[in-house]
């Protein structure tokens, strides 16, 4: 059976209203307008630029509530699928021209020029240019951000749980000691000496921690991972 891949607009949906019901008129008006180049290099420059704007004079009544999430629940899925929540200017992938229609609508509706725009996306595309489930966010103030446009590839449907161990230190310690039992489970009975005993099941535990352990520190270190509660809005390249 086919593992359905992670849509992580929908894990935003379930994680906004498991806190709390939209109370907002949901009006939303479906359009597409003609492109426009001189339009597109404006809100390219905007999404490139340094002025970092932590609200847009949105009018509540025409905005759709399924799209409006507040700073906690982004932090939590970021932390859940190791995500960042970085400026646009830092994203180094293309934005398609649909963000840029979405981007022209609401700033047509809405009667403003949107600033301060900020990118959900796993950390390689913020290092690398890939396309995985990109999120543009328009913040609204008070730590609320509007989803404009989300584009690219879902994410793998496992990758909440193959990123669990990185989620905190503790995961971490959990799984290594995990891995150091099952390790220890691997190693036949009589290796070391005709009946294997329990002292020594323990000595070949211990030895599975500590090379397990030596490996995931040496691995961290070198290429200068941290946790994911640490990076969803680190700036820096080597929180990867």
């Amino acid at each position: 059976m086919l593992l359905k891949k992670t849509n992580i607009h929908d894990k935003l949906l379930r994680e906004q209203f498991r806190k709390s019901k939209g109370d907002l008129v949901i009006n939303w008006v479906h359009q597409f307008l003609k492109k426009t180049p001189s339009q597109n290099e404006r809100i390219l420059e905007n999404l490139a630029g340094d002025l970092i704007e932590d609200f847009n004079d949105f009018d509540f009544d025409l905005l759709d509530t399924d799209r409006i999430f507040d700073e906690s629940s982004i932090k939590k899925i970021c932390i859940n699928y190791r995500l960042r929540f970085l400026d646009s200017k830092l994203f180094k992938g293309t934005f398609p021209q649909e963000a840029l229609t979405e981007i022209r609508q609401l700033e047509q509706e809405h009667n403003l020029q949107l600033q301060g725009f900020k990118i959900m996306a796993p950390s390689k595309m913020f290092v690398l240019n890939k396309t995985d489930d990109p999120l543009l966010f328009a913040p609204m103030g008070n730590g609320y951000y509007y989803l404009i446009h989300k584009w690219g590839n879902d994410l793998h449907p496992l990758r909440k749980l193959m990123m669990w161990p990185l989620k905190n230190f503790e995961n971490l310690i959990v799984t290594i000691l995990l891995s150091s039992v099952l390790a220890t489970l691997l190693v036949p009975d009589g290796l070391f000496s005709p009946k294997q005993t329990f002292s020594q099941d323990l000595m070949v535990f211990f030895f599975m921690f500590k090379s397990i352990a030596a490996v995931v520190l040496f691995y961290g270190f070198a290429l200068g991972k941290n946790f994911n509660n640490a990076i969803w809005k680190c700036k820096f390249d080597k929180a990867i």
